[in-house]
């Protein structure tokens, strides 16, 4: 029987015990800690989008140099976008969370939807090796591939131009939650220009700022 994960990848696996592990949520894991979550998956999967994504860019964008592709390689990788693409896909009706983690609403979380998709994207090449992997990237990601004709700038960067030209200040951050084990923690951070303000929430303090920046970046006409 094909699962939710196989479709919306469009691939089979031949380690069904790998489609189940990418979409297992530490909050849905057996025994002690992430043993049994995607956690190990999704750091296999972070390093395989950064190789297909780097090799990519380098095809697209042939006279680009070093500098303005890492810009643009930050930018698709980066939680805001990952997240995107997995709300895209419909990641999250395939994701296995705890009962209690459903009805907090987990499942919509960037976080967990960006994590998620890295798992999966580590799932397939356990499975299958780069080439299916690199399929699956290319169609999913060809929105974001295109969205920019002149190489983005990170969200911190941008925020940081716009508070100093429109509103004469400083962004100014600050961690305002902290949860989750010290293996995988999740930083909740808070932006503030003036009286608006944006908050991510990632699971590296650096992460979060930038989903920050995003958000209030999103709330105004830059």
């Amino acid at each position: 029987m094909t699962t939710a994960l196989e479709t919306i990848l469009g691939h089979n696996f031949a380690r069904a015990d790998l489609a189940r592990e990418a979409m297992t949520h530490r909050s849905a894991s057996s025994g002690r800690g992430s043993r049994g979550s995607n956690e190990r998956l999704e750091f296999i999967g972070d390093r395989v989008l950064g190789l297909i994504m780097a090799e990519w860019l380098a095809e697209r964008f042939p006279r680009e140099q070093e500098g303005d592709l890492g810009r643009r390689l930050a930018h698709l990788v980066s939680q805001p976008v990952l997240a995107q693409v997995a709300e895209d896909i419909g990641l999250a009706s395939a994701l296995s969370v705890s009962v209690g983690e459903a009805k907090a609403g987990v499942k919509q979380r960037a976080t967990v939807l960006a994590d998620a998709l890295e798992a999966a994207l580590g799932g397939l090449y356990l499975d299958s090796g780069l080439e299916p992997v690199r399929g699956f990237i290319r169609r999913a990601w060809d929105a974001a591939m295109t969205e920019h004709a002149e190489p983005p700038k990170d969200a911190k960067s941008a925020l940081q131009e716009w508070a100093h030209k429109r509103a004469r200040t400083t962004p100014v951050y600050a961690v305002t939650n902290r949860a989750g084990p010290p293996h995988a923690p999740e930083f909740t951070v808070t932006v503030k220009v003036g009286d608006m303000a944006g908050v991510g929430v990632a699971g590296s303090k650096q992460a979060a700022e930038q989903a920050a920046a995003a958000a209030l970046l999103g709330s105004v006409q830059v």
